[in-house]
């Protein structure tokens, strides 16, 4: 699997992922103990991304299971087909005849149908699920367990036998234990907390918005179409952006989106006009577009309140927006 902690960032970043020491420490471990990695930390962040490296970086299959409230075992880990199975029953039952014609009573009927039971309940049946999928692949794959915190707390009680011994119980079947144990990658966006019996069964990974140091290298690696001076000046400006209340801060990938849609229109820095236009870009409500406007001095001027003087001199809003783009300039 992995040497050590070196080789995990090495892997990543070669399936262009970026990641800390801490990270790489997390994900080393488990692979080495057989644990699933309980992936928490607001949405864009890079948890989904990480099962999605990982299984590059191993060269091995991703097996995606996304929870959703309602979801129950019969989408995750499989599903009976009774209608194939009843359909078998009324084909063989001129044959089911003939077996049970030379017995001499209810006992020994019986007996000769307990026999022949796997042809009623096999495998032939059954319709694997992404759970089942994962404990059956010929080799280790990378099981993603996408939003857990959006399922019900009935489907995270059910986990618990397979994040503990890699095993299901199948009523029809019987237990079926992992050949190859998966590597496991859970992600919770924190809408609701897990439980603790959940939580004992995998080591912690929290993940947030990445300082701006690690951020632009990010930018650097997904977007390098996109000039430096343009790179730094968005980061800058993101990570300013994200210390405002927000109901929801730009995503690492709203980053991206964001250089991305910059190079496509050719500007080689920002201006007042294109923050004004590309601003659904990064914000994802109104209420937001307006906060982050105002902040950066962006947009139509606030109504004069009434004994307010007329402003002399520069723009203030102008001179906060030159001001913020400077290198080294902070917010207050």
């Amino acid at each position: 699997m992995f040497e050590n902690t070196e080789d995990v960032r090495e892997r990543l970043a070669g399936q262009r992922y970026i990641s800390d020491k801490k990270l790489a420490m997390v994900v080393f471990l488990a692979t080495r103990l057989n644990k699933p990695i309980l992936a928490e930390g607001p949405a864009g962040v890079g948890k989904t991304e990480l099962a999605k490296a990982l299984a590059g970086a191993t060269g091995s299959e991703l097996v995606r299971l996304q929870c959703y409230e309602g979801l129950d075992e019969a989408k995750a880990l499989y599903e009976w087909e009774y209608s194939k199975q009843l359909l078998y029953t009324q084909v063989l039952r001129e044959k089911i005849g003939e077996v049970l014609g030379p017995t001499r009573d209810l006992r020994e009927a019986a007996q000769a149908l307990r026999e022949r039971e796997d042809v009623f309940f096999s495998e032939n049946f059954l319709v694997e699920r992404p759970i089942l999928q994962a404990i059956r692949s010929e080799r280790p794959p990378v099981l993603l367990i996408d939003e857990i915190d959006r399922a019900d707390e009935e489907f995270e009680a059910f986990l618990l036998e397979f994040l503990s011994d890699y095993q299901v119980s199948i009523p029809e079947i019987g237990t079926i234990v992992a050949e190859h144990k998966p590597i496991v990658i859970l992600t919770s966006n924190r809408t609701r907390e897990l439980s603790e019996a959940l939580k004992r069964r995998c080591l912690h990974l929290q993940l947030d918005y990445p300082n701006a140091e690690l951020e632009l290298e990010i930018m650097r690696l997904k977007a390098p179409e996109v000039g430096e001076k343009l790179l730094e000046e968005l980061v800058r400006t993101i990570q300013e952006i994200r210390k405002l209340d927000l109901r929801k801060a730009p995503s690492i990938g709203e980053t991206l989106d964001w250089a991305q849609s910059l190079a496509v229109l050719g500007t080689p820095q920002l201006s007042k006009e294109l923050i004004e236009q590309t601003i659904g870009v990064i914000a994802k409500y109104d209420r937001d577009a307006k906060s982050i406007l105002a902040h950066l001095g962006v947009g139509a001027p606030a109504e004069k309140r009434v004994g307010q003087k007329e402003p002399t001199g520069e723009n203030p809003a102008e001179a906060l927006y030159e001001a913020r783009r400077r290198p080294g300039a902070h917010a207050h």
